[in-house]
């Protein structure tokens, strides 16, 4: 028995969230956007390509820094508008050179919560 392919809802939503999370530790290493072009690379290639909305194009993951996410799998979540890239990261995630990109904390409640 064969699975059914899932794949987002790209004619509801023209851009998807993509969180990318590290296949073995499953750390968070950061969220883009997907359009249906990025989707369909990323499929094709094996390795993260995204929606850049403030250059308004395509990007790969790691295009000018070689930090590259090849992927692994990926999960769309039950609304299809929004996915789950499972990778291997090389390198740092972050463009300010942080492994992920959620690397600053805050407490609920401001800091002076428990």
């Amino acid at each position: 028995m064969s699975a059914a392919v899932v794949e987002p809802d790209f004619d509801r939503e023209r851009l998807i969230a993509a969180i990318a999370q590290d296949a073995h530790t499953r750390e968070v290493l950061m969220i883009a956007w997907m359009d249906r072009e990025a989707w369909e690379r990323t499929v094709a290639t094996g390795y993260a390509h995204y929606h850049s909305r403030s250059r308004d194009r395509l990007w790969k993951k790691g295009e000018t820094s070689g930090n590259v996410q090849r992927v692994l799998e990926i999960r769309v979540d039950c609304d299809e508008d929004a996915v789950l890239l499972l990778v291997e990261q090389s390198g740092p995630a972050c463009h300010t050179g942080a492994r992920s990109c959620f690397y600053r904390a805050s407490r609920p409640g401001g800091p002076t919560a428990p």
